[in-house]
């Protein structure tokens, strides 16, 4: 990732943070409507749910420009997802869905740019996070 590209997912997300409830729960219905297969993985409140994406989202976007810094808490993350049963091809489900919100989110705001962005903001993470985990 650029610099203009960090500056564009930090700066499209600080416009979905006063929402950050309904961008969470539009999240999970985009999810769970394209891939329902991944809805047992999700045992607990959902709410809860909600705001520890968006509790993540917002804590990783903020350090976008130094990665290094969190790379062991996004290894953490990957270490617990793979004890809550997600596999490497759920990561790219994700993404979509995340995609898919911000765009809804953002409308006219989530151009091509940002939306380029997004993509390599996750995969950069979703990379990291797949490599690190142990299946």
């Amino acid at each position: 990732m650029n610099a203009i590209q960090v500056g564009l997912v930090q700066t499209s997300f600080r416009k979905v943070l006063p929402s950050a409830g309904a961008v969470g729960a539009l999240f999970y219905q985009q999810l769970f409507a394209s891939a329902p297969q991944l809805r047992p993985l999700f045992k607990g409140d959902l709410q809860e749910q909600q705001t520890k994406l968006m509790a993540m989202l917002r804590y990783v976007v903020e350090r976008l420009d130094a990665l290094p810094t969190i790379l062991r808490d996004i290894q953490d993350l990957a270490q617990r997802h793979v004890r809550y049963g997600v596999l490497p091809e759920h990561y790219a489900l994700v993404g979509a869905a995340l995609l898919a919100t911000l765009e809804k989110g953002l409308g006219p705001d989530f151009d091509a740019e940002t939306r380029a962005a997004w993509e390599a903001a996750y995969g950069v993470l979703s990379g990291a996070m797949v490599q690190s985990a142990a299946w």
